[in-house]
């Protein structure tokens, strides 16, 4: 199975209260972050992470690498930059990149952090705007259908496929079309 998701935020305190996410503290939102992930994902699954993994832990980030089940590529977000100079990316990742193209098995897709005006393929895989429509970025993708907000602030806090990635933001898309 292959799935995609971005900003977790691992470690960042300030991301719950930034982004309203239901978890009381930092423990518990890295806990229920790596239970959903676990859940879902399995050792021989792929999952696409689009950026913003962790930022401004307290943990080594080999702390949460070592937990997280499956094959993991790295989409480089912003703040992804100073935890990744810490590991041996190759022990954890079977590859990264700040943008990759993919077949996604219905078209090709470019995975980039942030969402890009143009893009090669069909589709535009990002992260970056979290559940966020009062951003600039909302204006190039509230209105492409095409374009896919990975954030697991909009998809249900845990990796998804890309079939629930496209009713997630669709749904999303929806609810937030007057923005």
């Amino acid at each position: 199975m292959i799935y995609y998701t971005s900003d977790l935020h691992l470690g960042h305190e300030n991301c719950i209260s930034m982004c309203n996410r239901p978890f009381s503290s930092i423990e518990e939102m890295d806990e229920k972050l790596i239970e959903a992930w676990n859940k879902r994902v399995h050792k021989d699954d792929v999952v696409f992470i689009l950026g913003d993994l962790m930022f401004k832990s307290k943990e080594n980030p080999e702390t949460y690498l070592k937990r997280l089940k499956g094959k993991k590529f790295l989409i480089i977000g912003n703040h992804d930059r100073t935890w990744i100079q810490k590991v041996n990316l190759a022990e954890y990742f079977m590859g990264w990149s700040s943008l990759e193209v993919i077949n996604t098995g219905r078209g090709k897709a470019t995975l980039c952090h942030f969402p890009l005006i143009e893009h090669e393929g069909r589709f535009l895989i990002h992260g970056h705007m979290h559940g966020n429509t009062n951003r600039r970025m909302w204006d190039f993708v509230k209105d492409d259908d095409n374009a896919f907000n990975a954030g697991v602030d909009i998809n249900g806090y845990q990796p998804v496929t890309f079939e629930e990635l496209v009713a997630n933001n669709k749904a999303f898309k929806i609810a937030h079309k007057q923005n």
